[in-house]
Order: structure tokens, then sequence, then C-alpha cells
């Protein structure tokens, strides 16, 4: 374990230590998403079709907060037998809560520092991303934030990442909503492209019609991912795929 990854581990752990001494949680959410499309691309420039689960589980805490997710998938057609796992834990810490100072100034609520541990996939990878970000305050939105990491990767050159989610609820008469979703954009290197990853949801709260709001969603995801996996277009095309989404909160 290199030094940067023992930096990492250790504020891992000071923040499960912090959490369990002081913190109060504000916040606690599981869900199991199930995801399906024929639109997928893959090497070679074809489409495939595949069937993802995923699992996601986001914390907020007074002093910050976590999101864990691992996607699963199962291939049919051409890519039976290409199943594969990933998945991704990104902690963060307040530095309001931190400094125990108010640190909202504008359209800016806080100013944050964040991690990602970036696992498995194709390539099996282990990437390791550490840096800052904001959360604004949007009307209209219950969060957006802004995150700006270096990546340190295993399987390629190290890269800068931003990446952007946002969250906005809204209601059509008596239909209640759910847009949201994130951007990825990281930086070209000797060995790969520059990646750009769009990937919004749009959901309909189901659950909503019987009495359980925010427990049920129907919907649609799509995604365009521009240089796939950092290679270029003569080895995987430009992906712009929609997904039928279905997912359960508990």
């Amino acid at each position: 374990m290199n030094h940067y990854k023992k930096y990492l581990a250790v504020t891992c752990i000071s923040m499960t230590g912090i959490s369990a001494a002081h913190a109060e949680k504000l916040f606690s959410d599981s869900s199991i998403t199930l995801l399906h499309s024929d639109q997928y691309e893959a090497f070679g420039k074809e489409q495939q079709e595949h069937t993802f689960f995923t699992f996601e589980n986001v914390t907020a805490h007074d002093w910050g907060g976590t999101f864990f997710f691992i996607d699963a998938n199962q291939g049919h057609g051409s890519a039976e037998g290409q199943d594969d796992v990933y998945g991704e834990f990104s902690p963060s810490i307040n530095l309001s809560w931190l400094s125990d100072r108010d640190l909202s100034a504008g359209p800016i609520k806080d100013v944050f520092l964040a991690a990602t541990y970036e696992f498995g996939g194709e390539t099996d990878l282990n990437n390791y991303l550490t840096g800052f970000g904001f959360a604004w305050d949007v009307p209209g939105f219950s969060y957006v934030n802004t995150a700006f990491y270096h990546a340190n990767n295993s399987e390629i050159d190290n890269d800068l990442q931003m990446t952007l989610t946002w969250g906005a609820p809204f209601e059509l008469g008596p239909a209640l909503f759910l847009f949201d979703g994130f951007l990825d954009y990281s930086t070209a290197e000797s060995d790969h492209k520059s990646e750009l990853n769009f990937t919004p949801q749009l959901k309909l709260d189901i659950g909503h019609f019987q009495g359980n709001p925010g427990v049920l969603y129907a919907g649609v995801e799509y995604s365009y991912w521009r240089n796939k996996y950092g290679l270029s277009d003569n080895l995987i095309e430009t992906e712009s795929s929609v997904s039928a989404l279905l997912k359960f909160h508990f």
C-alpha cells in the first residue's frame, strides 16, 4: 500500500471514529435499482443488451456524508456471460463542521473534503480519488454538488476529474417526479482520452399513488458517454442509450 492509499485509509478510519463518537445522523436511505437497455456501447463498436442491478446507500450527518453503490450486470444475447461487478464508496467531510464556522456565501451552502474509491469493472480497477467540493443552494433543487478530484488510477495514468450531482423533485398535477443524476468529466492523459459521462434519470413516484411516497419509482435513465473508458471513437462509439428503470427505496 503506497502513501497515497495509506492517507485515504486513515482518513476513512478517522471519519468512522468521528461519526461513531460525535456525529448526528440526519438522513439514511438504501435502494435497489433495476435497469435494462439494448443500447450499451461495447468494444468493437457493438451495441449490447444488459440488465443492471444496483444497490445504493446514502447517509447524511452533521459532519458530512457517505455514498456507496455497487452494480452487478447480466449480459444478454452477444453479451451473455459478460457479467461484471463495479462499485464506488464516497465519503465527505463538511468544512463548516470541521472548522466550526459558517462557510456559506451567496449560492454556496458549504465546502467539503471529498474522496472516492472505485473498484471492480471489466479491468478489475482500484482507483483512489481525493479532492474538495461545493454544496450549492439552487432554487427548485433539493441538492446540487460539484466535486473536483485528483484520481490515482490503477490501470491508466492518473488524471483529474470533476463530478456534478443533482436532485430536483417536481409535481405535474397529482403526480410527483424526481429528476436527478450526475455528470463526470475526466482529463486526457498520455494513454487515454478525456471522458464525459452525463447520466440523468427521470422517475415517477409510483408509491405516492398508494400513500407511500418516496418508496417506489419507475422511469428512464439516459446515458451519454463520450470516449467511454477513455477510448477513442475508432474503438468504441459514443454511448447514447436509454434504459428502462425501476427503483425501490427501503
